[in-house]
């Protein structure tokens, strides 16, 4: 919990900081480049966790990683390893997401599948959940094969489970609420 609260108030840092110097979209840019990189390199998480390695060998690895990032993302490294802190740096990073799309009021949908769907599908379901909630949309696509078929769509605190295991599910609560003889 106290790391959520420290890296609520790093990510609100960063942006108020970002949106002074007119920086807020190539920094938002950079944020999404270190969230991917973090979400798909185990090894990367693990060397930030880990105690044992020194705050200079983080730095140069960051730095070596993301040379291509901006001054303000480049110092928000330098702050959280001077405060030991860039163990929280993957949750710095969604919370300075989240804060930079509720101001852009840009929602996120989660759409799970059985398998990765079709620049045409993708259309279709932005373009509808676009509709539905009059904001922008950015879409994030969930392979999970266990679902079996159809969709589960997530905005927000809005859940649509039109999946066969949901039905399934249902179907099976539905026979065991029932009294058969």
């Amino acid at each position: 919990m106290a790391n959520t609260r420290a890296a609520q108030r790093y990510a609100k840092a960063i942006l108020d900081l970002s949106k002074e110097k007119s920086m807020l979209a190539e920094v938002n840019n950079d944020m999404r480049l270190i969230a991917n990189t973090l979400e798909q390199n185990k090894e990367l998480r693990n060397v930030l966790q880990s105690p044992v390695v020194k705050p200079s060998v983080k730095q140069s690895i960051l730095k070596e990683i993301f040379k291509e990032v901006n001054e303000i993302s480049s110092k928000a490294f330098d702050v959280l390893l001077e405060n030991n802190r860039i163990n929280i740096l993957s949750i710095v990073v969604d919370r300075f997401i989240y804060l930079y799309d509720e101001l852009n009021n840009i929602k996120v949908a989660k759409v799970t599948t059985v398998e990765a769907l079709t620049p045409e599908m993708e259309q279709r379901v932005l373009s509808k959940v676009k509709e539905l909630t009059g904001s922008q949309v950015t879409l994030i696509n969930k392979i999970d094969t266990s679902i079996i078929g159809g969709f589960i769509l997530r905005v927000g605190d809005l859940q649509y489970d039109a999946s066969v295991l949901g039905k399934l599910n249902t179907l099976r609560k539905k026979f065991n609420n029932q009294a058969y003889a």
